[in-house]
């Protein structure tokens, strides 16, 4: 597709980009803004989190994946800045929303973000302004939800202002890939928006993906996530399955990975964690029952992945039965709380069920990890837990030491080495050689 250069208002002749205005600044919105200002765009942050705003224009980050370096760099460039202050939406050329889409307590799409951001947006829409959503969704949100919110400006779509979808393709950890390196699908609500989505992300992206509308850009991020929740299900079913058998799930895996065509390896678990795979079949499954289908084997997945937790536990217990003591009443101490290894992100963290659970059951709980030192509030979870310092001597205290989450800078050796009991949900001790008999994979 050919791409025009769209002509920009209010521009900085020093800096070859647009003004772009990123509304929430998390690991999305963050990591977006600093591709566009390494571009040479002008960036406005938008928060409603006024600690948050005041770290970043600190230069100090508050996610672990961009260094204090990088957001040093950006606030002195000069190029960015946060703000709380939403009078001012009207300043950039274009606005992207990366507000967050959960579930509500019946696994039905939460939109409230998304609805109360477009409606502060059509608060301060201008003429000419690009409003691009990039928050997770089900096909439709654009065009049926944030459209319509936005023409209640008075303003209208393709004509006044322009509207497009973006998913993000975030992967926090994942060193190979970053924002910009990312392809990135891009559709619009008609040919001007899509023109115009596209001069503007080419600024911060290295490759475009341009589809034919809003639509097929929600569906595409939709099939990403939920073919991965599916595979995911598949391997913890056949986990539990084999292990009833007998048999090293992990070593099957293994085993059928050499295969060079036909097969992409997934891995069994604790849960589903992250914001996305967790949560966007059900936005799928959820818009289908309004076409009449049943996606029986998403909601299927769904369930299998939902309940894995409670396996773990089970698996704890019957560890714990082994060496002659009950859950209720043993230290349980949770090695990783973050959903995935190596990060900061504790976002539907199976870590957090699964202590929940424990602590239901009896236990007295603990936990671990490097990247987390303290729990926060979240929408079903408010802890309050410290992470506890790993030694030797208290490791030894505990009844059963959990690995949650393979972090790499766990000595998987020395910590089974000094435990009593690990369980092992993430085949993290695979190379550890003495005290295997001390480990039980779950």
């Amino acid at each position: 597709m050919e791409v025009t250069v769209a002509k920009r208002r209010d521009a900085n002749p020093k800096v070859g980009g647009p003004c772009v205005g990123i509304i929430g600044l998390g690991y999305v919105g963050l990591p977006l803004a600093r591709e566009f200002s390494r571009g040479g765009a002008r960036v406005l942050g938008f928060d409603v989190n006024l600690k948050m705003v005041a770290l970043i224009n600190r230069g100090r980050s508050p996610i672990k994946h961009i260094s204090h370096e990088t957001m040093a760099e950006m606030v002195k460039s000069g190029l960015f800045h946060a703000t709380e202050d939403m009078t001012k939406l009207s300043r950039p050329d274009t606005l992207i929303i990366c507000v967050p889409t959960p579930l509500t307590k019946n696994r039905e799409p939460d939109l409230q973000y998304i609805e109360s951001t477009s409606r502060t947006i059509a608060r301060y829409l201008r003429k000419g302004q690009l409003v691009v959503l990039e928050s997770t969704t089900y096909p439709g949100t654009t065009r049926e939800v944030v459209l319509p919110i936005l023409e209640q400006s008075g303003l209208k779509a393709e004509k006044d202002f322009f509207l497009a979808f973006s998913p993000e393709r975030e992967d926090p950890g994942n060193r190979q890939f970053r924002t910009a390196t990312i392809p990135k699908v891009v559709g619009g609500y008609g040919k001007e928006s899509l023109q115009r989505a596209l001069n503007v992300y080419k600024v911060a992206i290295q490759t475009l993906v341009p589809v034919e509308n809003c639509e097929v850009a929600e569906a595409a991020k939709i099939l990403e996530n939920t073919y991965r929740c599916v595979n995911i299900a598949m391997v913890n079913e056949l986990k539990m399955l084999f292990d009833r058998m007998g048999i090293d799930v992990w070593e099957v895996i293994r085993a059928a990975s050499t295969k060079p065509f036909g097969f992409s390896p997934f891995y069994p678990g604790p849960g589903l964690g992250g914001h996305c795979i967790p949560i966007d079949p059900f936005y799928l499954t959820w818009k289908a029952r309004q076409y009449g289908l049943a996606t029986q084997f998403i909601e299927l997945a769904g369930q299998i992945n939902t309940g894995m937790p409670h396996y773990v536990v089970e698996r704890v217990a019957d560890a714990l039965n082994s060496h002659r003591k009950s859950l209720r009443g043993s230290r349980v101490l949770v090695l990783g709380l973050a959903y995935k290894p190596d990060i900061d992100d504790v976002r539907e963290s199976p870590s957090l069920e699964l202590i929940e659970l424990l602590r239901h059951k009896g236990a007295k709980v603990d936990y671990n990890d490097p990247y987390i030192p303290q729990t926060h509030r979240q929408r079903e979870y408010n802890l309050k837990m410290t992470s506890k310092k790993l030694t030797a001597k208290m490791l030894g205290a505990y009844d059963v030491v959990l690995i949650s989450t393979n972090h790499s800078d766990y000595d998987y050796a020395w910590i089974v080495k000094h435990s009593q009991l690990v369980v092992d949900t993430r085949n993290a001790t695979a190379k550890v050689r003495g005290g295997r008999s001390r480990i039980v994979k779950a």
